[in-house]
């Protein structure tokens, strides 16, 4: 998921980890605009920093909690140095910016976009793999943020473009955006209470053994032998958290078999982690040890089926995405059917 002002859920297996350091050019002392924003009802008795994370979306949590830590946050015309101070609707707060790679990489871009849906409210979009969602150290530009922004001028208004989750660079699939606040923070409540349903496809190495189907509940967290990477985990030892995936076989043979994924949490690389630790890494998923076979060059994993509750409407709302080139090529070069 991810402290950067969102309440991430975080996708999958998906979810790229933001970093809450920050950079060394957000602490360097050069002159910035002063920002003057107004607290808003929905913001009332919310933390300070919580309150400018999403007053001031173009800058990070912990950079913001570094500005209130300096002195650089007024609250009504006085010094606010205190993250978990409550604010109240109508406050004025001041902050002094300081330009950052990160806030400068909320600038529009034409980039193209595959969009399965789009109404007043939220928008599908089918995500290919290489492209990373949100501006990170390494990806400050090219990102699907930065797509939607230069696709509709109304993105600025919503904190992250309203990016309410997110996928892998390597994963392809579906994703839903919210075009406006009221649908973003509907979207962000309804993937928290677990109203979204999300579906993959996933290429692994291994002949499937055992039940067609079968459910692993066992909590992820940071592997404390490779930070890079997640790990299942005792919690009595080590910090994490519940984690529950489906999966039924769909089609297998002698070296890999072809598995459908269900999410019913969403902890950072969940898929994965729980594919290897069944034995069946995804094909091309180096990080958990799948190696690379026939065409895949990238982890072997398809965000197909996305459905939910339009947020707005009350309507019910189901996508799907066909395997992209790459994996109907992998499927074939191994002989295995996907209807």
């Amino acid at each position: 998921m991810a402290g950067d002002g969102l309440p991430w859920p975080e996708e999958e297996a998906d979810a790229q980890v933001l970093s809450e350091e920050p950079s060394s050019c957000e602490t360097e002392a050069v002159e910035g605009e002063l920002r003057t924003v107004t607290v808003p009802a929905a913001q009332h008795l919310a933390r300070l920093d919580k309150a400018l994370a999403d007053l001031v979306p173009e800058f990070s949590r912990s950079y913001l909690q570094q500005l209130l830590a300096q002195g650089d946050v007024l609250l009504n015309g006085q010094s606010a140095a205190k993250p978990a101070h409550k604010v109240r609707a109508g406050d004025a707060l001041v902050v002094q910016m300081r330009p950052t790679q990160q806030s400068q990489a909320f600038k529009p871009e034409q980039l193209a976009l595959d969009v399965v849906y789009e109404d007043a409210h939220l928008l599908v979009v089918n995500k290919p793999a290489g492209l990373v969602v949100h501006p990170a150290p390494g990806n400050w530009s090219g990102t699907l943020l930065n797509a939607l922004l230069g696709r509709d001028a109304q993105a600025l208004q919503v904190p992250r473009a309203g990016i309410v989750h997110r996928l892998d660079k390597d994963t392809s699939g579906l994703m839903v955006v919210a075009r406006t606040r009221a649908a973003m923070d509907a979207l962000v409540r309804m993937i928290a209470a677990r109203e979204v349903s999300r579906q993959y496809l996933a290429l692994a190495w291994g002949a499937w053994t055992g039940p067609a189907r079968r459910s692993i509940q066992a909590p992820i967290g940071r592997d404390p032998r490779n930070r890079l990477r997640m790990a299942v985990v005792d919690l009595a030892q080590h910090a994490g958290k519940e984690a529950r995936t489906d999966f039924e076989l769909l089609a297998g043979g002698d070296e890999v078999c072809l598995v459908r994924c269900t999410l019913h949490t969403g902890r950072t690389h969940q898929i994965r982690v729980h594919m290897a630790s069944m034995r069946h890494p995804l094909v091309a998923d180096a990080l958990y040890g799948g190696a690379v076979g026939g065409p895949m060059q990238r982890q072997a994993l398809h965000a197909f089926r996305l459905a939910f509750t339009h947020p707005v409407t009350g309507q019910a709302m189901e996508f799907h995405a066909a395997p992209p080139q790459d994996m109907r090529q992998a499927l074939d070069f191994w002989g295995l059917r996907y209807n």
